[in-house]
């Protein structure tokens, strides 16, 4: 009877004998628990606290199992035998360890959502794509790329909240079917998660970063954070931008209301440890302000001052199909294991391979050294097969409509189309300089000096009266160029110079010592309808003050201020 029990354990064992198995390990690590076992059933506890069975096997008896001390015996008739001295006991500890390493790993697995943070907390994602129009497609495209990254990597749908024009299919331009993928790798996002059109705004975007579903209700999917004091949140942001200024199809973001509703997040305990990625030019003026003390941690495509760059120039599609900074920083979250890369390290090859733009990093540094997992998800996916290709063909986002008319114009060989696209080139080039003239005369005719008119254009400061900039700003795009028309995009890279007047002309901007400025009735260029841009200047002074009646003449103008 007992050569047959024996012969029950002769290796290698197969499926069958994994409860046997188990007991046996359990046997082999504590010893000799035979007389335990009888006495207490100590060996059912230890099994239980080894986490060796499951909760059924929890309420099973121990006369179910074979005598300890039978168990006991095989162990020491395996140790005599020819296979056991073949497989040895250090054998056996390393199966019983592996066994071990498995059981808690598999109870982790079953029971713990592959999402989760090691802190019962979540992950929440916004993902915000600010643009609309074809030549605008690389935006639309990082976006979805970015989706397909949290979504493979566990994120569930219901904390990932996707805010983009998705104009796209629709296009004039889209030349091919409107079923293809964005960008030249599935990346497609699920249209339920979309706040589309008219609702891709700054208000609804703050809305959602508060919680604020009332602000957010019946508009579009209506999702907004729901996180909590346990929850990681991630936030990448791509599109045009400018000093202090992020742009959305129809409207503008400005520092002071993103900052503030980053310390509302705070104060309302809306986190635990928050990332930001930023895509725009000039997106470090965004974050330069950003606390250290608020776990906040912001990466941007470029420092306050420069522009940010296109990338991946694709002929079918006549268009760019990414910008160089989320194509780096995405290609590595495709290819790299989130549970061994840090966010340093990752901001380390990004800074590198952005070779465009200054790429910055803001906030509380500290955080960088957390893994990729504790935001962009947990879930190991499988590296992409397609690594990344060389970034051959950057080009100045300012710069990308003409760019790809111009690539246009190259490559068409019907003379009528030639001559149109040649047409739109010179346009583009018209008002570009169109432009940087009216800046230039702005600041000469508000500083009356060459001197100061060159410091105005040709420095840079940051910003602090933001009521004084908001108010320029909103009128110089209402009554001069509305650059979110594309003709007029070049604009916001003129707008640094209203930065420096308002802050170095306060007497003029903020009438801080009781004066209203003396401007002239006088035409500096001409739009659509002639408009007078600084007979409007006046306009610019935040309403506190516009009360004030000081008029003058002002000598060589022959003309009194209105």
């Amino acid at each position: 009877m007992e050569d047959a029990s024996a012969n029950q354990w002769q290796f290698p064992l197969s499926l069958e004998d994994k409860p046997r198995l188990r007991k046996l390990t359990v046997s082999a690590r504590e010893g000799d628990l035979g007389d335990k076992a009888r006495r207490g059933g100590e060996q059912k506890l230890a099994s239980i606290a080894m986490g060796d069975v499951s909760e059924t096997e929890k309420t099973k008896s121990v006369a179910n199992w074979e005598a300890e001390d039978q168990i006991s015996n095989r162990v020491k008739k395996m140790k005599r035998s020819p296979q056991g001295r073949y497989l040895g006991i250090s054998r056996m500890q390393y199966l019983t360890i592996g066994f071990f390493m498995l059981s808690q790993f598999l109870v982790k697995a079953f029971n713990v959502p592959l999402e989760e943070l090691e802190n019962g907390g979540h992950h929440w994602i916004v993902l915000v794509a600010g643009s609309n129009g074809w030549y605008n497609y690389r935006h639309q495209a990082d976006v979805c790329h970015a989706y397909q990254i949290v979504h493979q990597h566990g994120v569930p749908d219901d904390r990932i909240i996707v805010m983009m024009f998705d104009d796209l299919a629709q296009s004039d331009d889209h030349a091919v079917s409107a079923s293809t993928d964005l960008n030249n790798l599935p990346r497609v996002c699920t249209e339920f998660l979309f706040l589309v059109g008219k609702h891709v705004t700054p208000e609804i975007f703050l809305a959602v970063l508060r919680g604020d579903a009332e602000a957010v209700k019946g508009k579009g999917s209506g999702k907004v954070l729901k996180s909590g004091p346990k929850d990681h949140v991630f936030i990448y942001f791509a599109d045009h931008g400018a000093d202090g200024i992020l742009a959305f199809p129809n409207d503008d973001l400005h520092v002071d209301e993103l900052q503030k509703t980053i310390k509302y997040m705070h104060r309302h305990k809306k986190y635990a440890k928050m990332v930001l990625y930023i895509e725009a030019c000039e997106s470090g003026s965004m974050m330069v302000e950003l606390p250290e003390d608020i776990n906040v941690f912001a990466t941007t495509a470029a420092n306050p001052d420069e522009s940010s760059y296109a990338c991946y120039y694709d002929e079918a599609r006549d268009t760019y199909l990414g910008d160089v900074y989320s194509v780096v920083w995405m290609e590595d979250s495709d290819q790299e294991d989130l549970k061994k890369e840090s966010l340093h390290q990752q901001f380390k090859i990004v800074k590198k391979r952005t070779n465009t733009s200054h790429v910055q990093e803001y906030g509380n540094l500290t955080l960088s050294h957390m893994k990729l997992n504790a935001f962009q998800g947990s879930k190991k996916a499988p590296p992409k097969t397609q690594h990344p290709r060389d970034i051959v063909d950057a080009v100045p986002s300012p710069d990308v409509l003409l760019d790809i008319l111009k690539r246009r114009y190259m490559a068409t060989n019907d003379i009528v189309l030639a001559q149109k696209l040649l047409t739109e080139i010179n346009v583009h080039l018209e008002r570009k300089q169109l432009i940087q003239e009216t800046m230039k005369k702005i600041a000469s005719i508000v500083t009356q000096s060459v001197e100061q008119a060159d410091w105005i254009l040709n420095s840079r400061s940051r910003i602090h009266d933001h009521e004084c900039y908001q108010t320029a700003t909103y009128h110089f795009k209402t009554r001069c160029f509305n650059w979110h028309k594309p003709l007029n995009e070049y604009a916001l890279r003129q707008l640094y110079a209203l930065v420096n007047l308002c802050e170095g002309y306060s007497i003029i901007f903020n009438i801080s010592r009781n004066y209203r400025p003396m401007i002239p009735h006088h035409t500096l260029c001409k739009l659509a309808g002639d408009v007078n841009i600084l007979s409007r200047i006046l306009g610019m002074i935040p309403l506190k003050y516009r009360n004030q009646q000081l008029y003058r003449n002002w000598d060589g103008y022959g003309s009194k201020a209105v």
